[in-house]
This record gives structure tokens, sequence and C-alpha cells, in this order.
């Protein structure tokens, strides 16, 4: 007999079937899978609320690249500071590299939460 579950957590996933660019180009901004998959944490946000992580999963990286990058907090507000991390790391190379920031080839070798496959929890 298992024991009575007091709440669930809520599981998120974007998975973009066309290159960053495209989407990128479409919609204005390198960002578009991290906004969705914000939204979607944001719509969950009562089905368990100790804590939230987010992991990308660069597809088609070089050998030898990193490909995987994750966060997670337990603080007050932890889908916030979630995404707050994970656009941090767009704002950051936008600042630092406004020529490149354009080129979503560069986008996703550089930035850490630029991917095509984003889970969130």
């Amino acid at each position: 007999m298992s024991d009575w579950i007091g709440h669930e957590c809520g599981i998120a996933a974007v998975r973009l079937l066309k290159p960053l660019g495209y989407y990128a180009e479409k919609y204005g901004t390198p960002m578009y899978a991290v906004n969705k998959l914000s939204l979607l944490m944001e719509k969950q946000h009562n089905r368990g609320q100790d804590g939230a992580g987010a992991a990308v999963i660069k597809l088609d990286m070089p050998p030898g690249e990193p490909y995987i990058f994750r966060t997670r907090s337990a603080d007050k507000n932890p889908i916030m500071q979630v995404g707050n991390r994970m656009t941090r790391a767009f704002t950051e190379a936008r600042e630092k590299h406004p020529e490149k920031y354009e080129d979503a080839d560069w986008v996703k070798r550089n930035v850490l939460f630029a991917g095509e496959l984003l889970l969130g929890h």
C-alpha cells in the first residue's frame, strides 16, 4: 500500500524543432525557449513550491563543447530565481558582445541556457 501524496511536482518541457536561429529571427530574440519555459513553470506554480530548477540541452554541439547546463533554487521564490538566472545569461552576453548577440549560432555556443531542449521543475 502506498502513502497518500500531499502534493505533486510539475514538470515543464520545451523542445525546439527548428534551429535556434529560426526562433531568434521569427520572434526577435534567442530567448524564445527560455521565455516559454518560464511561462510554463509559472503556470505550474502551485505544484510543489519547495524548490525549482531548469536544465538545457544543446543539440548538435561540436565534440568537446559543453552541452548541458542547469540551475536550481530553494529560495523563497524559486521559480523567479531560476528564471532570473537563465535570463541573466542572455542579458550579460548581449551587454558584453552586442555585435555577436545577433548571430544565433554564436549565442548557442556562448550563452548557457541557449539550447533546443529545456526542462523545468
